[in-house]
């Protein structure tokens, strides 16, 4: 479980004075360009002269008594696919090295800057977004926290947000997640991390995988720190979460899929934290829900990411296809066999699919699942196997992508206990469900945190 410290202890000693906005600056930059550290594979940049104008900013305001929001003098990274204007959006790629640079700020990073967050930096990613798993071989990939001498993926595709949040680079990472990318690194690396329902957090000025899909979430260290991240981004007054107790409440446990292949650590864990639930009073139901595996037949000849990928780098491919990174752009050139009929058809099952799946949720408060069913695998053995990258990553996306396509909203706990390796139980709700599950998800923790 993590001991990093959360924005409202740090917000207390920022306005206690026991610390200031460029004191954690200065920490967070000296971990970030430590040469023994993970920071050059975290970051694509560290801006480090825009990062002090804000802390220095910051404790002036401050001074003056003035807090914009909790997040005031905090430390955030961003993914390298939201535009700063004045800066290239790369989004993990060499490809995009020398495209002009943005001339305005993505809405979600005037968003943080209007609440006083000092932005360290942009953070290394997937090629494009399009892995769960986070390597890159045009930035190096960061090494998950745990086992770190053994150099296991951080999970994808937001890599570096979260091991900048594990490292102490950055309080809150902002990432994206299209099939998980928020909370597959999140759980790999033992941090909490929560999925929006896509539409209460604007994406323009994002670089996008798939505009039917992609949505903007926070990694942090609790629930509450998502929480508060998440209400800056969607533009929401700040306020505390209803109290959502855990006596009572009903989860429901898909049987389909979403256990199957799990290893032993995983199984141990999540067997356990479902024991501990069902000890505090929860009522955690087997169900199934064949819409899961229905999902396959569905996406037979293609998924919406893979098609709104193709159509938006199409061009680009064709120009510049030999400096993507190769797993990305096969994935991407292959969605050129799904045609226009195909893609209406996806369209048009999907909110049937929907309809069905929320029915068999109708009686329940959430959906618990394991996050990813396998601890993070070695890097190494990734990098030189094609075959086992693209398994490791089917599985690795599996569970969080149904939540995605059910246009859902989901936390990642971590479930383990400490110096076990880190493993995520899931905690989803349908559309708008938001703030119910970020309020049940506290309780979760409390409990989970407990062990």
């Amino acid at each position: 479980m993590t001991s990093l410290p959360t924005i409202e202890q740090l917000a207390a000693d920022l306005a206690a004075g026991r610390t200031t906005a460029q004191s954690l600056l200065d920490t967070a930059l000296a971990r970030a360009q430590n040469p023994a550290g993970e920071g050059a594979r975290v970051f694509t940049l560290v801006d480090t002269k825009r990062a002090r104008a804000a802390a220095r900013a910051s404790d002036t305001l401050r001074a003056a008594g003035m807090t914009r929001s909790l997040l005031e003098g905090i430390p955030v990274s961003v993914k390298d696919l939201f535009d700063v204007a004045g800066q290239v959006t790369t989004a993990g790629s060499v490809v995009l090295r020398d495209a002009t640079p943005a001339t305005r700020n993505a809405p979600v990073i005037d968003r943080l800057i209007a609440a006083g967050a000092v932005i360290v930096g942009r953070t290394n990613m997937t090629e494009f977004a399009f892995s769960g798993l986070g390597l890159n071989p045009h930035y190096d990939t960061p090494a998950n926290p745990w086992g770190r001498a053994a150099r296991r993926i951080p999970g994808g595709s937001s890599s570096g947000a979260a091991v900048s949040v594990t490292d102490g680079m950055a309080v809150v990472g902002i990432g994206s997640d299209t099939g998980g990318s928020v909370r597959i690194p999140a759980a790999l690396c033992g941090l909490t991390g929560f999925k929006p329902t896509q539409r209460r957090v604007p994406t323009e000025g994002a670089l996008p995988l798939s505009a039917s899909l992609d949505s903007i979430g926070p990694l942090a260290a609790s629930v509450r720190c998502c929480a508060i991240v998440d209400a800056i981004l969607a533009g929401e007054p700040p306020a505390p979460l209803p109290k959502r107790p855990l006596r009572g409440a009903r989860l429901a446990l898909p049987d389909t899929v979403v256990l199957d292949d799990m290893d032993a650590t995983v199984t141990a864990a999540f067997e356990r934290a479902c024991s501990r639930l069902q000890a505090a009073g929860a009522h955690v139901t087997r169900i199934a829900v064949p819409e899961f595996a229905e999902l396959a037949r569905l996406h037979a000849r293609g998924t919406l990411a893979g098609a709104e990928a193709w159509a938006w780098h199409r061009t680009l491919l064709a120009a510049r296809g030999n400096a993507y990174d190769p797993r990305v752009s096969a994935r991407i050139l292959a969605a050129q066999n799904m045609n226009v009929a195909d893609y209406i058809d996806l369209l048009a099952a999907r909110p049937l699919w929907i309809a069905q799946v929320q029915a068999r949720l109708a009686g329940f408060d959430a959906l618990i699942m394991p996050t990813v069913p396998v601890v993070a695998p070695l890097i190494a053995e990734l990098q030189v196997n094609d075959k086992a990258y693209a398994v490791a990553n089917a599985l690795i996306l599996r569970n969080s992508t149904f939540i995605n396509f059910l246009d859902g909203c989901a936390l990642s706990l971590p479930c383990h206990v400490r110096g076990e390796p880190p493993v995520g139980l899931m905690l989803a709700g349908c559309t708008r469900h938001d703030h119910h599950i970020l309020a049940l998800g506290q309780s979760v923790e409390r409990v989970l945190a407990s062990a």
